[in-house]
């Protein structure tokens, strides 16, 4: 909260504790009440406020004890291979921002995990490996390096790599934190593997042609029913539109991941995006409500989150809290560098609490401290 705002005013609470209000206070904590005065100045601040800290995760530093968890524990006994990864301030709810996890997830070639679905919805980011492959409902669809995958609440899912494949290690994105403190998540396995209902790869051969839809084809699911995003086809959309676009001040050529047949987000409760960076940019710092968690695609560079200098290079993790300060650097002077992220934007904007603010001060660029 900014030193601007002063709790000593007129309509917020200045109650001074006398002998008398404390046992008062202490009769109301007896019967399971409160005083609100006592508390409203925390519940209500003057601006959003987060318990997140901007973190960083070095793939470098993970990747060998990514692989050791391959070693350890088989995806029978572990159900899936995951090193999660967690904010400081956020360990009670296994959180890696806001009420966001993730966590980085290995198979080898010849695995796969058992059939599950839970309440919470999932997504996923390949990092790397080859003849990767995930069933969602009865689709499989094969998994390339920096493609974008769902796996929508309460959809059965399974994960496995091919025995002529490579180990696959991708990044998980989940709102577990968030369906819990809701109060409604669930789990169930399947019995045995999933039937096949279409031919590999249906979902992204079906609809995953730009600005068209299979005329032929009903969707009534609140998802999208586009279940991979291909880098193949993603990044050239980046290039070309760099090419006629200036770009956000704040997030270069940004664009989001959508629901085809909506044009809205991909998850009711997920959001997910791809921004290019030109090569030698520094976009301006801006802050907003909504958690994300990044990770760099390609290239390297760094940014700065509320006066904080975070350097990444790929398969890099970051997180820039709900409205925290945050500005990107591209530090390649040749090439372009993307970052994917994905954030809670779907819940905070159908709820109406959305806001942003754009820095001031010294045009638009914090100070690293």
């Amino acid at each position: 909260m900014e030193d601007k705002f002063s709790d000593d005013q007129i309509g917020r609470a200045r109650v001074k504790d006398t002998p008398e209000l404390e046992a008062y206070y202490k009769e109301l904590e007896g019967l399971g009440a409160g005083a609100l005065w006592t508390v409203a100045n925390d519940i209500e601040p003057w601006e959003p406020r987060t318990s997140s800290v901007p973190m960083l995760w070095k793939y470098d530093d993970l990747r060998s004890l990514v692989l050791k968890s391959s070693e350890l524990v088989t995806p029978e006994q572990a159900g899936r291979r995951v090193v999660y990864l967690v904010n400081d301030k956020r360990k009670d709810v296994s959180a890696a921002v806001g009420w966001l996890y993730t966590g980085i997830q290995v198979t080898r070639p010849g695995e796969s995990t058992s059939a599950h679905r839970h309440k919470a919805s999932a997504l996923r980011f390949i990092m790397e490996g080859e003849g990767g492959y995930t069933v969602v409902d009865g689709n499989k669809i094969m998994l390339e390096v920096n493609d974008f995958v769902i796996t929508p609440n309460s959809t059965w899912h399974e994960h496995g790599v091919e025995e002529g494949g490579k180990t696959c290690i991708w990044q998980d994105g989940l709102d577990i934190p968030l369906v819990n403190a809701l109060e409604a998540n669930d789990y169930a396995v399947y019995d045995g593997k999933q039937p096949l209902i279409s031919p590999i790869n249906h979902s992204p051969m079906t609809f995953g042609g730009a600005g068209l839809l299979p005329a032929d084809k009903t969707w009534d699911k609140p998802y999208s029913p586009l279940f991979k995003y291909s880098w193949k086809n993603v990044y050239p959309a980046l290039l070309e539109a760099a090419k006629v676009n200036e770009g956000s001040p704040f997030d270069g050529i940004i664009m989001q991941y959508s629901n085809p047949n909506t044009g809205g987000h991909v998850m009711q409760t997920m959001g997910a995006s791809m921004q290019l960076l030109r090569a030698g940019e520094h976009t301006k710092a801006h802050k907003h409500t909504g958690s994300f968690v990044y990770q760099c695609a390609k290239g390297h560079g760094y940014s700065v989150i509320n006066g904080k200098r975070l350097d990444w290079k790929e398969r890099d993790i970051f997180c820039v809290p709900s409205w925290a300060w945050h500005e990107h650097v591209n530090l390649s002077e040749t090439e372009d560098a993307c970052l994917f992220s994905f954030n809670d934007l779907p819940v905070i904007e159908s709820l109406g609490l959305y806001q942003e603010r754009e820095y001031a001060e010294n045009n638009g660029y914090q100070k690293i401290e």
